[in-house]
């Protein structure tokens, strides 16, 4: 019987401290972001091939390319993501021989959406390799290697904290300190607290996808030119991190909208284009209608928003947004669990 090599990678809320992740700054100051997974997911299964092909299958799009296997694909085409990790898997972990292979992936929601879909993605599909070859690889191990794959070998500008969150799941306080060192300090919230967390948080779709590199290259670029307004701005998103840690801790969830709000105000001086009139005009209508804060999630530009809103006050945010007509509101709860690999036998 042959078998399939699945996995699955949650994507994350960025709850405060986005953007201090991404180097330079965490390198000169130290980044500290708080995050939290949700049980939307991307998806990878390998399916092992003896025709000496390599085949990948990115359901969403629905794109499908096929190669010879051979040792290194070219870095170029729309899936490139894969073919940067089956370069790599085979140059760190096969001798430089080719694989031949089928590789599935899906996702929850729409790649550029805010949520990390690219990095935990990566997650996804490092973790059906590892399912499949075995790899020696932990926690730390698979996160950091998500991460030099997608910002040397493929270049990508961004953070480190989605391949993090996707890796461990659930609340996680990270500290991210120079030399690429990243700590991860799982927060143990009681579930009664994590339910009333996520029962007060709306989740929104903007039906807006963005490319977040120009909003993170002009972030790095104002840290290199010392600009005194991002900086300060990016000094009290963090601070707003270690607030909000503590007040989860200390399960004082009434806090949250307020730190929601803090950190949205500082985090659009961080660089243009994180937000724009249509995205301030769903932020005003959500706040008008009883929540107390939020913010968009990821780099900005579009995607997914969050809001705070306590008491029963979700039930009118959530009308007032549903009659803009621009977007939705997806369900949800929080995921405690990171990667999950299984492998199945098929008939």
């Amino acid at each position: 019987m042959k078998a399939l090599y699945r996995s699955k990678a949650p994507f994350r809320l960025g709850i405060a401290g986005g953007g201090t992740d991404v180097s330079p700054y965490s390198n000169l100051y130290g980044g500290a972001i708080l995050n939290v997974t949700v049980n939307l997911f991307a998806h990878a299964t390998i399916k092992p091939l003896e025709n000496g092909k390599i085949r990948f299958v990115e359901i969403g799009e629905q794109i499908v390319e096929e190669f010879d296997a051979v040792s290194q694909l070219p870095l170029e085409g729309p899936l490139v993501l894969q073919r940067g990790i089956y370069n790599s898997i085979v140059s760190h972990f096969n001798q430089g021989q080719p694989l031949s292979l089928e590789l599935t992936t899906s996702m929850d929601v729409p790649s550029g959406s805010g949520l990390g879909t690219s990095s935990t993605l990566v997650v996804a599909i490092l973790g059906a390799f590892t399912e499949w070859l075995k790899l020696p690889l932990g926690k730390y191990d698979i996160a950091h290697y998500a991460y030099e794959i997608e910002r040397f070998d493929l270049q990508m500008a961004g953070g480190k904290q989605d391949q993090y969150s996707a890796t461990f799941g659930g609340v996680n306080f990270m500290e991210f300190l120079e030399d690429d060192k990243v700590i991860v300090n799982p927060l143990r919230i009681g579930n009664d607290i994590l339910q009333e967390w996520a029962f007060n948080t709306v989740l929104y779709y903007t039906n807006q996808r963005r490319a977040s590199s120009h909003i993170i290259e002009e972030q790095m670029e104002n840290v290199k030119k010392k600009n005194n307004e991002s900086l300060e701005a990016m000094h009290k998103v963090k601070e707003e991190a270690f607030r909000m840690k503590n007040s989860l801790l200390r399960e004082e969830l009434y806090g949250l909208g307020e730190a929601l709000n803090i950190s949205w105000i500082n985090k659009k001086k961080m660089a243009r284009h994180i937000s724009n009139e249509f995205i301030d005009q769903i932020y005003d209508t959500a706040i008008q209608n009883g929540a107390l804060g939020g913010k968009i999630s990821g780099a900005g530009g579009g995607g997914f928003m969050f809001f705070y809103c306590p008491g029963n006050s979700r039930y009118q945010v959530v009308r007032a947004l549903d009659t803009m007509g621009v977007g939705k509101v997806l369900p949800f709860e929080f995921c405690k669990k990171g990667l999950t690999t299984w492998t199945v036998k098929e008939k």
